[in-house]
């Protein structure tokens, strides 16, 4: 076990952290990031990325996850493959957090990139068969299923890029929506309507994952959300795609939360109600959820944990105050 301070301390990763760790080590503060359970966030299970300015042709989300973290060690952070699992917010400036190796870090400014994760339905059948069919990710797992049936369950970009994804590897994937229309950006949907490989069926919801005599999933028990008529759909696969929930659960009782469980900020910044401590990406951010807005959190993060450091705030018209505390010090 071992202590380490920091001016300023990145937990989590992503688009986001590592835009935070750039802009922070080039101020000279030093960071340390704790990459926490899955290194790169949401990114590392995104193939195609074509939103992102800068790259003319189509890159691949584990590539510009990996030249962020490789940027972000060239001006200076520093990397520490650890998981947060306990938090002192209350008690700084200095922070104080608890990883899950025991290490103790300490920090004059917290930065919090945790992101999000996966939703699942809470239906029976689908933790139990989790690696055996079910799965919350067709990046990762497709591969699994090549020339075999699957389905993806719900209407979200998330589910269409999904489904998108996996006729790279079958030729008769099902895409289940509750409803009688699509959520998604209207160009995934025209790219969804347009494959031949790809079949919708609307009005269902998926109420249990049955195995078969093998242990591994065998079908869907599906209810129509309009009549309340029962059917089945035999399926090697299925991946559920409903969107995704910000892991604030270690804030939770430190930093008040919005609805959804985001971590609630001062409207138009990433600053937190405790000062020092920022919050930026996927954790915080409710409405747009994309990997360059994320990135500018992080920035704006980074930025205003150096001027939080400096005794210097900037009011949203752009005055420059000293802070009470940096007066009192001189």
């Amino acid at each position: 076990m071992a202590t380490h301070r920091t001016k300023m301390l990145i937990i989590g990763s992503g688009p986001a952290g590592y835009s935070a760790a750039i802009y922070g080590a080039r101020a000279m503060l030093e960071p340390i990031m704790v990459q926490g359970l899955q290194p790169g966030g949401q990114l590392t299970i995104t193939t195609d990325v074509e939103n992102y300015p800068g790259f003319a042709d189509v890159i691949q989300g584990p590539w510009l996850m990996e030249q962020m973290r490789a940027q972000a060690e060239h001006v200076g952070t520093q990397m520490i493959w650890d998981t947060i699992v306990e938090v002192d917010l209350k008690s700084g400036p200095p922070f104080r957090a608890v990883g899950d190796s025991g290490d103790v870090y300490i920090a004059s400014t917290v930065v919090i990139a945790t992101g999000a994760s996966a939703k699942w339905l809470g239906v029976p059948g689908e933790q139990d068969l989790g690696g055996k069919g079910v799965s919350a990710c067709a990046t990762c797992d497709g591969f699994f299923y090549r020339g075999k049936k699957v389905a993806v369950i719900g209407g979200g970009n998330t589910a269409v890029e999904e489904a998108l994804y996996l006729t790279n590897h079958s030729d008769d994937v099902t895409l289940i929506h509750r409803r009688d229309e699509l959520r998604a950006e209207k160009i995934l949907q025209e790219r969804l309507f347009a494959s031949d490989k790809i079949t919708r069926m609307w009005n269902k919801a998926v109420e249990r994952f049955v195995p078969g005599d093998n242990g591994a999933l065998h079908h869907l028990v599906l209810k129509d959300t309009q009549t309340g008529e029962g059917s089945t759909l035999e399926v090697d696969g299925a991946f559920v795609a409903i969107g995704h929930a910000p892991a604030t659960e270690l804030f939770d009782g430190q930093l008040p939360l919005e609805d959804g469980g985001y971590l609630k900020v001062e409207p138009g910044t990433p600053k937190t109600e405790i000062p020092g401590v920022f919050a930026c990406g996927d954790v915080m951010d409710h409405t747009y959820r994309q990997a360059v807005t994320a990135a500018g959190t992080g920035c704006m993060a980074a930025l205003d944990a150096e001027r939080f450091l400096s005794g210097i705030e900037i009011d949203l018209h752009g005055h420059v105050e000293a802070a009470e505390e940096a007066e009192a010090a001189e």
